[in-house]
């Protein structure tokens, strides 16, 4: 582990460092508070952090309240390091938010216990960081394909219309639906029209990739959103996405497999709203299918605006 110490007497700096590395850790060294401030700042900052109550630049104690300050999604473990053992010196450097303290002199031997705590709290605190991360991205993912769910879509969906009402650009949403995946499920099983679901999957991430973003929306039906510069050509963008589908093979245990899919699209205007888009796009989709399937029609916003 990476720790940083921040001591501007020579004599303890020396022992503090010798003590960590031959535990193993890696030691940062600063003689001031100002230079242990700036360390802490950066990328890939010391994990834990020793430093002096009394430093030249900026004492011990208003380096804690900076750190603390930050909006940091792993705080560094802190201990104080001071002459000062009296209880209401211990509380303040608590409540400034260090960790722990230590007492100068130290014995070497509760320095390195003191530093296992922060080591084991540090892991502690990543493997937290860790399972929140997990959690949220199975609150907003589809177990399936990993792409967004259907609340995380429609939450995306709102705010790139806000968006667009700010920046100008063009904002549409494409409601996909495999055409006679029914059939897929009949005559091949379950577990292949997942794997048609997760290829299909692979081709709207990477035909949303950096301008929009897909979603499942439940069974075989998708939600593609493209936010485009003003004036392009937004049915190309599908009719394109709709014709590289049908000319991909998707690799499923039951060999390569052929679909197609129909695209019902719809684009944010002067008031739209997710549940206008959406049903604009829902009865595109709708023709889409009556009119043959394996292709993209758009709804005239109109229709929304005059509801």
């Amino acid at each position: 582990m990476k720790i940083l110490i921040a001591e501007d007497d020579p004599t303890s700096r020396k022992i503090l460092e010798g003590v960590l590395r031959k535990i193993g850790h890696e030691v940062l060294e600063t003689v001031d508070g100002l230079a242990a401030w700036t360390e802490l700042q950066k990328e890939g900052a010391p994990k834990l952090a020793i430093l002096d109550w009394m430093m030249p630049g900026m004492e011990g104690l208003d380096v804690v309240r900076k750190v603390r300050s930050l909006d940091l999604e792993k705080p560094p473990y802190i201990i104080m390091l001071t002459t000062r053992g009296e209880k209401a010196d211990v509380i303040a450097g608590l409540d400034a938010g260090a960790n722990d303290y230590l007492s100068k002199p130290f014995d070497t031997g509760e320095l390195q216990a003191r530093v296992e705590v922060g080591r084991r709290m540090m892991e502690l605190q990543d493997a937290l960081v860790e399972s929140r991360k997990a959690l949220a991205y199975e609150a907003s993912h589809d177990p399936l394909t990993k792409l967004s769910n259907r609340r995380a879509i429609l939450e995306y969906l709102e705010h790139e219309i806000s968006c667009a009402k700010r920046s100008g650009d063009i904002v549409t949403a494409g409601m996909c639906d495999i055409d006679h995946f029914k059939k897929v499920n009949d005559t091949l099983g379950h577990q292949t029209g997942d794997d048609v679901l997760c290829e299909l999957a692979h081709l709207l991430r990477d035909h949303a990739e950096t301008r929009g973003r897909a979603g499942r929306m439940g069974g075989e039906e998708f939600l593609h959103i493209l936010r485009l510069p003003p004036e392009s050509d937004f049915m190309a963008e599908y009719a394109a996405l709709c014709s590289r589908i049908a000319a991909t093979s998707l690799k499923t245990r039951s060999g390569d497999i052929l679909v197609t899919v129909s695209i019902g699209v719809s684009r944010a205007g002067e008031g739209s709203s997710v549940d206008g888009m959406l049903g604009l796009a829902d009865a595109a989709l709708y023709r889409a299918k009556a009119l043959g399937r394996n292709m993209a029609l758009y709804a005239d916003n109109r229709t929304e605006n005059a509801n």
